[in-house]
């Protein structure tokens, strides 16, 4: 996406709609905007063009599904090149669900979702502590999430 790319009133007024549930059909978004159906697909299209909406998908609460642990890993390689690497072994280990490349200490942070304590030792020693290039990590275990949301999208502000 062009970092340029402008949203207008309406495109927020949509994507705000659509972050809260985004269920709605289109036909009530265009109801309660006073716009037609056809205006928010085509808004909806150029915004998944532009790459300002990366999909939309179904949210699973880990802990319902018996996966009970969220931890959080810093990773710290021998060498920054050993990177791209390291990504993509990490990609095959179905816990991780996130992972950033970072400045400060860590040179990759990642979210691990597993089912206990023992299955999180597992996915450390057997499968990310293996990883060629792998100096060393540790480990965060959340206790709770206390906040999760998207960004809020805000007008920009004249300077």
């Amino acid at each position: 996406m062009a970092q340029n790319f402008q949203l207008d009133k309406l495109d927020r007024q949509i994507l705000s709609m659509l972050m809260k549930d985004s269920t709605i059909p289109y036909t009530e978004i265009a109801k309660e905007l006073v716009v037609s159906a056809g205006t928010v697909h085509v808004r909806m299209k150029k915004l998944i063009d532009t790459g300002v909406v990366r999909g939309s998908h179904l949210e699973i609460n880990p802990a319902k599904v018996g996966y009970d642990v969220c931890a959080f890993l810093g990773i710290f390689l021998d060498k920054g090149s050993e990177y791209h690497d390291a990504v993509s072994r990490l990609k095959k280990i179905p816990e991780v669900v996130e992972l950033h490349y970072t400045t400060g200490v860590y040179s990759m942070f990642a979210k691990i979702i597993c089912r206990d304590t023992q299955h999180l030792r597992e996915v450390l020693n057997e499968h990310i502590q293996t990883i060629k290039g792998v100096q060393r990590t540790e480990t965060f275990i959340s206790l709770e999430e206390s906040i999760k949301r998207q960004i809020e999208i805000k007008e920009k502000r004249a300077h």
